[in-house]
């Protein structure tokens, strides 16, 4: 594959959206590797990768809850367009990989290192035998406390990475913050099977005017769209056991991320009502004690899924993490 020169910060937009997808997207999409690895406890985990846009410098995505790398296609365009390969897998549970329950909905998990373990599994399996000089990373929300924990327990390894509204915390009222967890556990314990967290259902495809997680109907249409498409992408609510393993996951973060050698870009959503944003000074202050590198940075108006934003919101975004990633950016040898 021939590779062309990045056109640094010009990024798809929603007034070409239909066109973009259609086209250029689509077609490379049509150019990517595919693979399973075998995770934590033996389970089958997809990913996928765009190559031969750079020798050099990788991406590595790592998605949210819910979420898949099919639904990345359009982030994928705009990286590899900014001259880097880009890698991506699905979490256990979701997306293309093996689901832990009968319930295929279900958003379970039976240990959240798990996965950490599969993230770690994927780049020492996949992505280092490539030979790329350097990795940089690129993770959402439940995927940015699984980045936040990688990073800490593998400092070598990540040049430099971008946490998008990163899972640091649940957003929740103030009367059930001391009792979610125990309720879950307790849940758990009476259920005694995997079984949705109170107030938790299966897939709905919520539509647009009532959803809390972007402003781009275009970008939420196509989402939609995509699983209505390949339903076996959907997913609904956590499990009892997946809510009480976040929150101890995104406690753990404040506790190791002093950890964290590889300068950090948090990008925060002011209007986020999916994770709480105040943990995410409490992480940058983490960092600071240790004498590492993390910014904060809020973005204004926008909503938790900053990459599928209205692109009043989301070119900011795209253009604040490419440029993080180039000030550690070497030249090649």
């Amino acid at each position: 594959m021939t590779s062309k020169p990045p056109l640094y910060f010009d990024f798809s937009q929603e007034s070409h959206f239909a066109a973009t997808m259609a086209g250029p997207v689509a077609e490379l999409w049509q150019q990517r590797q595919e693979g399973m690895f075998q995770g934590a406890a033996e389970l089958n985990i997809g990913w996928a990768a765009l190559t031969g846009h750079n020798a050099d410098k990788a991406i590595i995505v790592v998605n949210g809850r819910v979420e898949s790398y099919w639904k990345y296609q359009e982030v994928f365009y705009d990286l590899v367009r900014q001259g880097y390969d880009v890698f991506a897998l699905d979490h256990r549970g979701q997306g293309v990989s093996d689901r832990l329950t009968e319930d295929t909905q279900l958003g379970h998990v039976e240990h959240f290192d798990d996965y950490v373990a599969d993230l770690d599994t994927f780049i020492q399996q996949v992505i280092l035998p490539r030979g790329y000089q350097q990795h940089f990373m690129l993770a959402h929300s439940m995927g940015g406390t699984i980045a936040s924990l990688y990073l800490a327990r593998h400092p070598d390894v990540v040049d430099s990475a971008v946490l998008s509204a990163p899972m640091h915390g649940i957003h929740l009222k103030n009367w059930m913050r001391p009792i979610a967890s125990p309720l879950a556990r307790m849940v758990e314990h009476i259920k005694r099977q995997p079984d949705y967290a109170p107030g938790q259902l299966p897939y709905y495809p919520k539509p647009f005017a009532d959803n809390a997680l972007c402003q781009s109907e275009v970008r939420y249409q196509w989402f939609r769209d995509l699983y209505e498409h390949r339903q076996e992408l959907r997913l609904g609510g956590p499990s009892a056991r997946w809510v009480w393993q976040g929150m101890a996951a995104a406690k753990r973060c404040m506790f190791e991320a002093g950890n964290i050698t590889a300068p950090v870009l948090l990008l925060q959503a002011s209007d986020d009502t999916i994770i709480d944003n105040r943990a995410h000074g409490r992480f940058c202050e983490a960092m600071h004690r240790a004498s590492r590198d993390c910014e904060l940075k809020v973005i204004h108006g926008a909503r938790h899924e900053l990459l599928f934003e209205s692109d009043k919101y989301r070119q900011p975004v795209l253009a604040a993490a490419i440029s993080h990633f180039r000030k550690a950016e070497i030249s090649p040898a």
